[in-house]
Formats: C-alpha cells, sequence, structure tokens
C-alpha cells in the first residue's frame, strides 16, 4: 500500500516505464489511432505519457456503450487529454473505413486480449500503419492478474483460431474462464454468478479475456503478424509493454523469441520463464 506522503509525491511525479523516452521520441509529433482508449497509462500521470509528445490521436471502441467508457457516439468526440480526435465505432478486426496506411501509428492498450482473434486484428492495425510507422502495444501478464490460474495460451492455438477466422460471438474459452477465473482479482465483479452472467453476455459487454499470455508469447505473436520488435518490457504490477514497427525491411526477431532472454527472467513474472 502506497503512503499518504507517497501518493501525494506520485501525483506530481508519476512513475514511468524505464525505457519510456525510446517510446516518446518514436512517436513524438506523429498522429496515430488508439483501439480501445482513452487510457490512463498513456496520460501525462501514466507510466508512458505518449498523449503529451503526439500531434493527433484517433480512438475505436467497439460499441456506442461500453463498460469502460459509458456512452459515446462516433465523430469528433474522442477525448486524450485536453486535445480531441475522431471517435470511430467499430470492432477492432475490422477498420474497412480507415485506408491503407493511413496512420504513423496504433495503440493499444489492454485491448487485444478482449479479441477473439488477435492476430487477425493485429494485421488489421498493421494495414492502416503507414510504412516505418509503430505500435504500442500494452497486454496484461497473467501471472499478475485474474487469469493467474489459466494456462497460457499457445501460439499454435492462436494461428488456428486465425485460419478458422475466429469472430467475436466465439464462446470457446469461456467455460476455462468460468471455472478459473480469479474473483479475488477482479473489482468488476462480486461473485461467481455475476462473472457467468457477464461471461455469456460478452457479445456485448466484451469483458471476457479470450486468451492468457506472457511476455514470451506476445512476441511469439507479434513476430507471427510480421512486426519488428523494437522493445519488450514489463510496468507493474501486470504491464507487458512493446514497441513495435512495421517495416519492409528484412526482420530478426530472435533475440526475443530466445525465452533465455534477461528480460524474461523478472522474479515477480514465473511463467515468463517456462513458455
Amino acid at each position: 500500500m502506497l503512503t499518504t506522503l507517497e501518493k501525494t509525491y506520485r501525483s506530481f511525479f508519476p512513475k514511468r516505464l524505464k525505457q519510456a523516452s525510446v517510446y516518446l521520441s518514436a512517436l513524438k509529433k506523429l498522429c496515430g489511432i488508439e483501439i480501445g482508449g482513452p487510457s490512463h497509462a498513456f496520460t501525462s500521470k501514466g507510466f508512458l505519457p505518449i498523449y503529451s509528445v503526439i500531434e493527433g490521436l484517433d480512438g475505436c471502441n467497439f460499441s456506442s456503450s461500453t463498460v469502460w467508457e459509458g456512452n459515446i457516439s462516433e465523430g469528433n468526440h474522442y477525448k486524450f487529454e485536453n486535445k480531441t480526435g475522431y471517435q470511430y465505432i467499430a470492432d477492432g478486426i475490422n477498420l474497412g473505413m480507415i485506408k491503407d496506411q493511413q496512420y504513423d501509428f496504433v495503440l493499444s492498450c489492454h485491448s487485444i486480449e478482449h479479441i477473439a482473434n488477435p492476430i487477425k486484428a493485429l494485421l488489421e492495425w498493421k494495414r492502416i500503419i503507414k510504412n516505418e510507422g509503430f505500435m504500442v502495444l500494452v497486454v496484461p501478464h497473467k501471472d499478475q492478474t485474474f487469469d493467474n490460474k489459466r494456462p497460457v495460451t499457445t501460439l499454435k492455438h492462436l494461428i488456428q483460431d486465425f485460419e478458422k477466422n475466429v469472430t467475436e460471438e466465439d464462446t470457446t474459452h469461456f467455460e476455462e474462464v468460468i471455472h478459473l477465473h480469479d474473483l479475488s482479482k477482479d473489482p468488476g465483479i462480486s461473485s461467481k454468478e455475476e462473472l457467468i452472467q457477464r461471461t455469456h453476455n460478452n457479445i456485448h459487454n466484451r469483458c471476457v479475456h479470450h486468451h492468457v499470455f506472457n511476455a514470451p508469447l506476445v512476441a511469439e505473436l507479434t513476430n507471427e503478424a510480421g512486426f519488428k520488435i523494437c522493445h519488450i518490457g514489463h510496468f507493474n504490477p501486470f504491464n507487458i509493454v512493446m514497441l513495435l514497427q512495421k517495416t519492409n525491411n528484412p526482420i530478426d526477431n530472435s533475440i526475443f523469441l530466445n525465452w533465455e532472454n534477461p528480460v524474461y527472467q523478472n522474479p515477480k513474472f514465473p511463467s515468463d520463464k517456462i513458455g
């Protein structure tokens, strides 16, 4: 627990990702889109204050009414800090209204786990990024979230979901979610009965984590989607943070695909060590 003094200090001097400058330099004065935001992590009080350095940002949410944002509408209503961009209402896997290479970057914070077909989503996000543009991906690490009792999803399973063109109506993981969900780490619900109801209504609320991630899996996933991995790290208590680049140049992500990489040896995230 933070002391009152530390809370006051952190309100003026928030903790930052150690390598935040790498991300901020990459995105400085660029224009992008955020999937599923806006996100506190990217604000001036967040661990990666991207909003303060970019030129412009649009947003995309799956519905005009979400658990996280309440009621929203399409148009020039996307609020990030004291700025405004265009709000799209669309599923993140289908952004047909956005042309190829429209944006310099894509942001996604705690969104990909809510998508049933993450490879399809990443390829769609890649499509709308300019060549040599970037993506910042923040994913919850299973070890410190309500997914801690669930097994890490395999890359093979994610590839199969893509090949089968799995949609957001997929219920494959519902039984696992209901059986292994750690209620003590989920402030959004108070009982198993509430979890069951929320899970079976996922097509409307999108609260289910279809897949369960550790850092090596996210590296495998983004490599499968053809991104160059520029950086990967952790930010406590449960964030996997990645800077990715779309490039036509040859890609070698082998250093991040080696599960003996020092970044995967953090004792707070033991599943990183075993794949």
